[in-house]
């Protein structure tokens, strides 16, 4: 009897996961930019890089920022993590070059409407669950 040092279905099964929604959330990307004006606009292969680069620094900058500034978020009552979400949008401003937001306002904006969209595009195509 051979014993599979990983099951394949669910390995794979996630990294399709993971692709289907980084291209929510580049639609959800494209979506938001047409609705703001301090936001230029981009095109679909924009949205899918700005998707990956905001899917990579929410995964490692977001919880060094988040330990950083809990006293700031215990006394705004959580209302701190907006900023900080503001911020991760500034610095993916930063570090693409297509993709720019006039000011910290209209990346708070930016990132309220982008995470309702995500929001609302992954429960319609089904990316918020896990892989079975």
């Amino acid at each position: 009897m051979v014993i599979p040092l990983y099951r394949e279905k669910e390995y794979f099964g996630g990294m399709k996961n993971w692709i289907a929604r980084i291209l929510v959330s580049a639609l959800a990307v494209l979506i938001t930019t047409y609705l703001l004006k301090g936001v230029t606009r981009v095109e679909i292969w924009d949205a899918i890089v700005i998707a990956l680069v905001l899917s990579f620094l929410n995964a490692f900058l977001k919880p060094v920022l988040v330990i950083l500034t809990i006293p700031a978020t215990v006394l705004s009552l959580g209302l701190f993590l907006l900023v900080i979400n503001a911020c991760i949008i500034l610095v993916a401003d930063a570090m693409l070059d297509r993709f720019e937001v006039a000011n910290f306002w209209w990346a708070l904006l930016f990132s309220l409407i982008l995470s309702f969209l995500n929001a609302i595009l992954e429960r319609i195509f089904g990316t918020n669950q896990e892989p079975r």
